[in-house]
């Protein structure tokens, strides 16, 4: 699995329209995501505050589904979600150059490319940390993204 100071891997992934998305260096959260996912259902209200928190302009959110388009629409559905779900290829080559060890699993990638911060599971600190770390990449407040008394847990392992 990729580390903090590894070279993110660059890739490209249509969305649930077909659009592609390129990772190529920009910052990114580059999230590793299976629909059936207890602790991804969990994660995604919070990754969609992030996105609603700090607008897509000079840093890309990349959600990658690890199943095929009709499961990963019906999880945007059912979770009310309007972020980018990308679908990986038959035989996951991006999350095979990833190596998530469990889902969901979150990659920060910095200007460079580099791998700065790695989740795994659902973990309210690393997510608000994941927030200010970006709020001062764009020069933004920071918000809080995961309250700590929001009803769920601290943390749930992927």
């Amino acid at each position: 699995m990729l580390r903090s100071g590894d070279p993110a891997p660059p890739f490209e992934l249509p969305d649930l329209e077909g659009r592609l998305w390129r990772l190529d260096g920009a910052p990114a959260l580059v999230v590793f995501w299976k629909a059936a996912c207890a602790t991804c259902q969990l994660v995604f209200p919070y990754l969609q505050r992030l996105a609603q928190a700090y607008p897509e302009d000079g840093w890309l959110l990349l959600a990658v589904s690890q199943n095929g388009q009709a499961a990963a629409r019906r999880f945007a559905q059912e979770l009310g979600l309007t972020l980018p779900l990308l679908i990986e290829g038959e035989g996951w080559p991006v999350s095979k150059q990833y190596d998530p060890e469990a889902t969901p699993t979150l990659f920060l990638i910095d200007e460079d490319g580099t791998v700065e911060l790695t989740s795994i599971g659902f973990d309210k600190a690393e997510l608000n940390e994941i927030a200010r770390r970006l709020a001062e990449r764009l020069g933004v407040e920071p918000q809080e993204i995961a309250a700590q008394d929001d009803g769920n847990p601290l943390f749930k392992p992927g």
